[in-house]
């Protein structure tokens, strides 16, 4: 296990592209981390520099309190594991898995026993005679994966190991590499543009934007409170609804709707008050199946999804839909914020419900789960509760 930390880096490329932004992180002992954010957010640059695969313009990077910032990639006891397989075709999947200590002249012995034992964690011992050729594409991956956890590594460095892998193996490999982790203890720095899997196996996820952490936090309290309009739109699947609001007095307006805040969240300044509203899918109730006292929205359908677990409605709003992604960072000006004429919202209901195309629907939405942004910074309005949500737990072996 290794503790890492990154002191204010920055990573300009030629051209004065600026790939990391003033970067400054902990990551504890034995703890997975997830890098998440758009591509080309610099998670991946963040990832190699880490590793000594990129050298960074300023600052500096830490490895158990030993800078290693001029350090070359071997020196650093760390492993990597990319998106790409990276196998050797013409050895054996056991050649495969030892080959990196037989380079290190790690004595024979030694290598049969540590191959045997992570081929038998990672469900790999009928087939260390077969070469890569003659594996399935989950079955490669966690050969790539065993390569780098034979090494014994401070820390394991992956870069979105799973996206070559379909939807269904992904989901497999993502409980894998879950218990894994929980038996390793190692120190995981997982990077990855799909925010289900960073919150899913992150036991905090850090999400970045143009080179910059914009908060780093345990995922429920990411989903829960998110600190800007990025992080809000970017969080949660399917994705918040961004809408053009105004509160005044103790009621929000957005569009053909009023909605009383009564007992619900409220913006920190005052009204009457332009502000972004977001609203989760799952925020709304289908009003047939609501056993709570709750306001309502009428709406018109004009699109319905039924997923066998859950429907999702979607009805339009006369009022613009926000896109986050065009707030802009200094945020001084409200005509950097992309707006759609009519935003089209999703609610997530019961699939019991009724609903049908161009039929109308009574929608049930809870004030208290309101998210209100700031229209020109982008930064929450929201005095959150102060329930704490639970730390990570460090991992113990």
């Amino acid at each position: 296990m290794a503790q890492i930390e990154f002191d204010s880096v920055t990573k300009v490329f030629p051209g004065d592209v600026v790939a990391l932004d003033d970067v400054s992180l902990r990551i504890e002992d034995g703890e997975f981390i997830a890098l998440v954010g758009p591509s080309g957010c610099g998670k991946s640059t963040l990832l190699r520099a880490l590793a000594g695969l990129e050298e960074i313009t300023t600052g500096g990077i830490s490895i158990d309190g030993r800078d290693v910032t001029d350090l070359a990639p071997r020196h650093r006891d760390i492993a990597m594991v990319f998106q790409s397989y990276a196998l050797y075709p013409h050895m054996s999947v056991r050649q495969n898995l030892g080959y990196g200590l037989k380079v290190r002249r790690t004595p024979k012995g030694e290598i049969r026993r540590r191959v045997e034992e992570v081929a038998g964690l990672l469900g790999l011992a009928e087939l260390l005679e077969r070469k890569p050729a003659q594996l399935s594409g989950g079955q490669r991956q966690r050969v790539a994966m065993g390569r780098a956890i034979v090494r014994q590594p401070k820390a394991f460095l992956m870069d979105e190991p799973l996206s070559n892998l379909d939807a269904k193996l992904r989901v497999g490999m993502r409980a894998s590499l879950a218990q894994l982790h929980r038996q390793l203890a190692t120190t995981t720095v997982y990077v990855t543009h799909d925010q289900v899997e960073a919150m899913t196996l992150g036991q905090r996820v850090a999400v970045m934007r143009e080179g910059r952490i914009l908060q780093v936090d345990a995922p429920q309290r990411l989903y829960e409170q998110p600190r800007d309009l990025f992080v809000a739109g970017f969080i949660g699947s399917p994705a918040m609804n961004l809408v053009d609001a105004t509160v005044d007095g103790g009621e929000i307006s957005f569009g053909q709707f009023r909605v009383p805040l009564d007992g619900g969240r409220r913006p920190k300044l005052g009204s009457p008050r332009k502000v972004v509203l977001g609203i989760r899918p799952e925020s709304f109730e289908d009003a047939a199946f609501s056993a709570r006292e709750l306001p309502t929205l009428d709406v018109e359908i004009v699109v319905l999804e039924e997923l066998g677990s859950d429907a999702h409605v979607f009805f339009h709003v006369d009022a613009p839909r926000i896109t986050p992604e065009a707030v802009e960072a200094e945020g001084e000006d409200d005509a950097s914020l992309v707006a759609e004429e009519r935003a089209l919202l999703n609610a997530r209901v019961d699939p019991r419900t009724a609903a049908r195309v161009g039929d109308s629907l009574r929608l049930a939405v809870d004030p208290a789960r309101f998210h209100f942004f700031d229209p020109r910074s982008g930064a929450s309005l929201v005095d959150h509760a102060p329930r704490r949500l639970p730390e990570p737990v460090p991992v113990t072996q």
